[in-house]
């Protein structure tokens, strides 16, 4: 699995070539985002995750998605413009990609096969009910800024759901536990 994840071609938001075997030996923290969201204040969060925890050997890894809502129109120029401006985003963004559906990226279907389930996704499911929002298959993304965490051999070791914030001490334990292993 660890093998299948870090060989699926991905591409940064510059444009450029990548994989996940980029950050081969790292902690990864990979979350689909989205700046028209009412969860985008997540940014802040995740960077200051990022800064406090890089040099542990931590990686957030944002990948834009459009999927819900329509909530990522922009362009990846857009995108990259406003995680500058408004959030000082440093982690690394990768271009924007469909993580539900019939056209969902690679990646996205091996996290959510490797980890069906998510952390904390039963009140947040809740919430979109009352929205009239469902989603069909449980195991999909259900919305922005899902978190799925990959130990530093590339395997999925757990998801959280979209809420559950980088401060949450749940996605904080279970991250500092991976920070503390060898690679």
């Amino acid at each position: 699995m660890s093998n299948a994840l870090y060989d699926i071609p991905l591409t940064q938001i510059d444009g450029s070539a990548a994989s996940l075997g980029d950050y081969r030996g790292k902690v990864l923290l990979v979350v689909n985002v989205a700046s028209k969201c009412g969860l985008t204040p997540q940014y802040e969060g995740l960077e200051k995750l990022y800064q406090g925890k890089k040099s542990q050997g931590l990686e957030v890894l944002g990948f834009p998605a459009n999927n819900f809502r329509e909530q990522e129109p922009g362009s990846d120029a857009e995108i990259v413009e406003f995680c500058s401006t408004t959030y000082d985003v440093h982690f690394p963004l990768f271009s924007k990609i469909s993580v539900v559906g019939a056209d969902r990226h690679a990646l996205y279907s091996e996290l959510t096969t490797s980890q069906p389930e998510a952390i904390g996704d039963g009140p947040f499911r809740e919430r979109l009910k009352g929205y009239g929002i469902e989603s069909v298959n449980t195991s999909d993304v259900l919305w922005n800024f899902e978190k799925f965490l990959i130990d530093r051999q590339g395997k999925v070791v757990a998801r959280f759901a979209p809420d559950v914030a980088a401060e949450d001490p749940r996605l904080l334990a279970a991250l500092d536990t991976q920070l503390a292993k060898e690679a």
